[in-house]
Formats: structure tokens, C-alpha cells, sequence
């Protein structure tokens, strides 16, 4: 789950799932011991909606692909060695560890957060967000446009205002 804002790991999907059943935060709270306010601000943080479990890529290191380069480097390891234990070559575990602290202050746990941070998150579409270049989009899609059409046509008509650019796969 992606962060608690204030309420223990253990008790995030117990909100949620009360949350889910459509119970006040006054009962919510009363369930898991805690205060309405807590409960309040901890639902409202995510705009009343679960978020999404966080769903690392399988190529990606897992903690405890970290845990094990933590003990390797505790034990004066090769890159090359760890790399092999965990069956990750050895540029992976150099840049991993060059990224996050260097040999002497890697830290498993810390990585594996700052890597959770450094992951590509969804942004808003720029449709939604640039009302006057979707009210250009829009009209022209009316006039049987093809979004490439469209797409090649803003960047003629604004070539110095990327914010009225979009590519076609986004229409």
C-alpha cells in the first residue's frame, strides 16, 4: 500500500475496507482505535479512494535482492559475487550501490525507498490539463480530423508553444 499518512501499516486495509462497506469515520474510527480525526484526514489524504498496491516490475530489485547486497558489502563482497548470488550482473549491483550511499553507507531499506521514489508515477493527461489546446483538439476531431493530422498541425501552427503540442497517440 502506498504510504499511511499517520496510521500503522497494519491497520490501512482495515480502514479501507470499513471505508468500502460505506461505515462513518466516527464507527471506522471506533473499530481501530483511533481518533475520527485521524481516520478523517487519513481517507480524505487520498481523496476517499484505496490507492492502487504498488506493483514493482520484476526486473526491478526487490528488498530483499537489496537486503542480500547490504550483507555482502557488510562482508567486504565483490560487486561481482553479489551480483552472482542474486543472479543480477555486476554494473547492476555498482550502480545500485553508487546510487544509494556507496559501500560504506548502503542501507537496504533506505534504497528500497528511495528507489520506490525515484519510479515514474502517472501524471495528469495533457488534454485534461491544457483546456485551450483540448478545445483545439476537440473541434478539429469534430471536423473529421485524424488525431496525426491534428498532432502535426499544432506543432505548424505553434512552434514555439510546446504546451499546445500533443502527439497523436494522445488524442
Amino acid at each position: 500500500m502506498v504510504g499511511t499518512v499517520g496510521l500503522p501499516e497494519d491497520l490501512v486495509d482495515q480502514v479501507w475496507d470499513e471505508w468500502a462497506k460505506g461505515q462513518s469515520f466516527r464507527k471506522i474510527a471506533r473499530v481501530v482505535n483511533r481518533s475520527r480525526g485521524q481516520v478523517q484526514r487519513f481517507v480524505n489524504s487520498y481523496g476517499g479512494v484505496r490507492p492502487r498496491p504498488v506493483k514493482r516490475p520484476l526486473l526491478h530489485l526487490s528488498l530483499a535482492d537489496r537486503e542480500e547486497i547490504s550483507r555482502g558489502l557488510a562482508r567486504g563482497d565483490s560487486y561481482r559475487t553479489i551480483g552472482a548470488r542474486i543472479n543480477r550482473a555486476h554494473t547492476t549491483i555498482s550502480r545500485e550501490v553508487r546510487r544509494n550511499g556507496g559501500r560504506g553507507g548502503y542501507r537496504a531499506a533506505s534504497a528500497d525507498r528511495c528507489a520506490d521514489g525515484r519510479r515514474s508515477r502517472p501524471k495528469p493527461a495533457k488534454l485534461a490539463t491544457c483546456n485551450r489546446l483540448a478545445e483545439v483538439v476537440e473541434t478539429r476531431l469534430e471536423e473529421d480530423w485524424s488525431p496525426e493530422q491534428i498532432s502535426h498541425r499544432l506543432r505548424l501552427e505553434h512552434p514555439d508553444d510546446p504546451d499546445m503540442w500533443v502527439p497523436h497517440e494522445a488524442i
